[in-house]
């Protein structure tokens, strides 16, 4: 009865969240002896969690480097790097999101951030709007996946999973999306006759690659003097952090103090620093610091606007997940997780063949429901018969992640699918047209980080082990 409710609900145009709770209180009352209390009980304590504190914080960081003018220092970066090369432009639209991932966390953060000036510097090159509207969509997924991730943050916090190694799983799995995406590029490149949109000099090229090296050297620096030279933590990053800004400010970098965000976080974060929620407070240091203090493109009044703003988006995703709690402790409360899990178990016992029946679930379910509210509802679901056939649940994190990330670029609930229309002013019927060519590379990676689950895990294994 509670899922013929849900979908009545939803069917009559209710927003998702409101649809789990309404269908939740309109069953208790339906059922004798059931108070009707519960249901603000559990949606209260379903967002009462520590890890949940990262999200706004998260949230807060990614938008002060969005609207601090770091995504234009971000692009000229990728453009020095890769804007040479045949496509140009298109490599530059993967190579951007990429670095602008370590800083959103979201996928349309990077649509609406990044993508705004990546489509229109692409129409003005001579590209077709379809061709920049579907490379600027397939490279947003990429923002969930490297870290910081919201997604993450939520699947760790309801299926009792680290959030910090779900972060460094998510390392090479992006890697892998990104070298698909530049060759898919490459291709059309090839088939089109494209050359580079700017200039090769090698100036250019070896300060991208001196950023580059900055931001790869830097922090192994700083990990082999703590370990081989056993100096103190705390005052070697701090002189290192030190060198960096002088660094910067001699050799006047695009880049590289925006592309530490994520190593920062990371090497916080496996040090033992601090915990993944409080790497976000971190983050947000840093990025006020940035924006503040050194490059000087943030003001109060700009600060109060982007505070305002995190509080809108803040309070949209915990109401989902607070919806989602009591909708997830109703079905598991009326056995229809244990019944799903027991037909699932009657038809297969494969890991494999489950991880196929899971993808194709997950892959419809990301085109009708929000990412956060998909991950409350299937992780009581999905994870419990995972633990049985012995799938790690963080290499499933990445999976369904990425699923839910593939469901934003398509109807009818697709939120990147309809930003990037509303950006590149095309019909979503056009942009979904846009989009079909890459979902090759998207579920060709879906594909190898489903079955080889050494690409999410080998990086967590090592530096638990190190």
């Amino acid at each position: 009865m509670l899922k013929i409710i849900f979908l009545f609900l939803l069917s009559g145009g209710l927003p998702v969240a409101m649809a789990m709770a309404a269908a939740s209180l309109i069953y208790l009352w339906l059922v004798p002896g059931s108070p009707p209390f519960v249901v603000i009980h559990r949606m209260v304590s379903g967002i009462d969690s520590f890890p949940l504190l990262a999200v706004p914080f998260f949230i807060l960081a990614g938008n002060l480097m969005n609207t601090s003018g770091i995504t234009h220092r971000i692009y000229g970066y990728a453009l020095s790097l890769v804007g040479w090369l045949k496509g140009g432009l298109g490599h530059v639209n993967v190579v951007g999101s990429v670095v602008f991932a370590g800083m959103s966390g979201t996928a349309i953060a990077d649509a609406a951030g990044l993508g705004t000036i990546e489509i229109k510097a692409m129409v003005d090159h001579g590209y077709e709007p379809e061709f920049a509207v579907g490379v600027t969509a397939a490279s947003a997924t990429l923002g969930p996946i490297i870290p910081p991730s919201l997604p993450f943050v939520i699947y760790g916090m309801m299926a009792n999973v680290s959030v910090g190694s779900l972060f460094l799983a998510g390392i090479v799995p992006g890697g892998v999306m990104a070298v698909l995406m530049m060759l898919t590029v490459a291709y059309f490149a090839h088939k089109n006759g494209w050359g580079g949109d700017v200039k090769f000099e090698w100036s250019k090229l070896i300060k991208a690659l001196t950023e580059t090296l900055v931001v790869i050297g830097w922090p192994l620096a700083i990990w082999l003097l703590v370990t081989e030279l056993n100096t103190p933590p705390q005052l070697t990053v701090f002189i290192g952090l030190i060198v960096l800004f002088a660094a910067d400010k001699l050799f006047n970098f695009q880049a590289v103090l925006p592309i530490m965000t994520p190593v920062l976080l990371i090497g916080g974060m496996t040090t033992g620093v601090f915990t993944p929620t409080e790497g976000a407070i971190a983050a947000c240091v840093w990025a006020l610091v940035l924006g503040f203090a050194w490059y000087r493109t943030l003001n109060f009044k700009l600060f109060v606007k982007i505070c305002l703003e995190t509080v809108e988006t803040t309070a949209t995703v915990l109401f989902i997940v607070a919806a989602a709690s009591i909708f997830g402790w109703m079905l598991t409360a009326t056995g229809v997780t244990a019944a799903i899990g027991q037909w699932v178990l009657g038809v297969t016992d494969q890991p494999w063949q489950f991880l196929l029946l899971a993808n194709l679930l997950m892959l419809f379910v990301g085109c009708f429901l929000e990412p956060t509210a998909a991950i409350t509802i299937l992780v009581p679901i999905l994870v419990p018969i995972c633990r049985q056939l012995g799938i790690d649940p963080v290499h499933f994190g990445l999976v369904m992640v990425l699923n839910l990330m593939i469901g934003l670029l398509h109807p009818p609930m697709g939120m990147v699918l309809f930003v990037l229309a509303r950006v590149a002013n095309l019909s979503v019927e056009r942009t979904t047209m846009a989009i079909l060519p890459w979902l090759v590379p998207l579920l060709g990676s879906l594909l190898l980080i489903t079955y080889v689950p050494a690409i999410s895990l080998w990086l967590p294994h090592y530096m638990s082990t190190t």
